[in-house]
């Protein structure tokens, strides 16, 4: 039971590690005059079929066991990568920031340890509640020292928290699915449904200005392959199998730390600076992480 949750572990950090990247990568098409609707729906598409080659050539049962379970997969998919995509990606054009827009994904905890606690009777003590608060404590820390803001910044804010309730939502779904399917099968299948609820996007307002000069440059096909394989089967798959071994909550927690890693990475790609108050945060966000982190103490009767 230790290694497999050594391995969850080390899946949810590649997770976080990647996801932070997906900010920054996403912030250069948008800056390059790539539309959401081009390159959401195209990183879509990639990854789920990619993933179908993964499967096919892992001999992995791809079968779909019930009407239940299709529902719970159309409603997977309309959750992440839908509305969550359309979304964040939104936020992030409106807030202008990378690290401003994980940072309120970063809200995501909290309410995934209701879920946690509520809907899958999961079970925490006091120090874990306290962790997550925590965490986010010192990662405000890690973002306090923007103070530029756009016009739309309060309009990204808002549409940012519809993200962070669909990427609950997802969340569930997917721990509702894992005991009955592979990682890799339900992240196929979350991203080639995703890629139809897109495809009304993509077809109009995603090629409407469709330059091949542009589109298809390597400073475009770049970040986009690297959100396709990297940010979504990759670790996509790596997460459904943190939540099947950790749960819901445990897992969910993780992404406090995303907007740490994507101030860090963009510190590092100089897209954006960092103070010594940003420092500190990172020492309270680890703190709270070992804390969520710690087994309830059970009291003998």
């Amino acid at each position: 039971m230790e290694k497999l949750k050594i391995r969850a572990y080390l899946a949810a950090m590649l997770t976080v590690c990647l996801w932070a990247m997906s900010y920054i990568w996403a912030d250069r098409l948008l800056h390059s005059g790539i539309p959401v609707e081009f390159f959401v729906p195209v990183r879509t598409l990639l990854a789920g079929a990619l993933l179908w080659i993964l499967n096919k050539v892992t001999g992995q049962s791809m079968r779909i066991r019930s009407r239940r379970d299709l529902l719970k997969f159309v409603l997977l998919a309309l959750c992440m990568p839908f509305v969550y995509f359309v979304a964040e990606t939104y936020g992030l054009q409106f807030t202008e920031s990378p690290t401003i827009t994980s940072l309120v994904i970063a809200t995501n905890p909290i309410f995934a340890m209701m879920a946690g606690m509520f809907i899958f009777k999961e079970k925490f003590g006091p120090l874990n509640i306290l962790g997550v608060f925590i965490t986010l404590a010192g990662l405000w820390l890690v973002t306090f020292s923007r103070s530029e803001t756009g016009p739309m910044f309060w309009l990204g804010i808002g549409i940012l928290f519809v993200a962070v309730i669909s990427e609950v939502s997802q969340i569930a779904f997917t721990k509702s699915l894992s005991a009955a399917y592979a990682p890799s099968v339900i992240v196929m299948y979350q991203f080639l449904m995703g890629a139809v609820y897109f495809a009304p996007l993509l077809f109009t307002k995603g090629i409407r200005d469709f330059d091949a000069s542009l589109y298809l440059s390597w400073d475009v096909l770049y970040p986009t392959l690297s959100l396709a394989l990297f940010c979504s089967a990759t670790a996509f798959t790596s997460w459904a199998y943190a939540i099947k071994v950790l749960g819901v909550a445990r897992t969910s927690v993780f992404l406090a730390v995303v907007p740490l890693v994507t101030a860090v990475l963009a510190f590092l790609v100089g897209e954006e600076t960092a103070v010594p108050l940003q420092w500190l945060g990172l020492a309270i966000g680890m703190v709270g992480i070992y804390l969520t982190q710690k087994e309830p103490v059970r009291k003998d009767l």
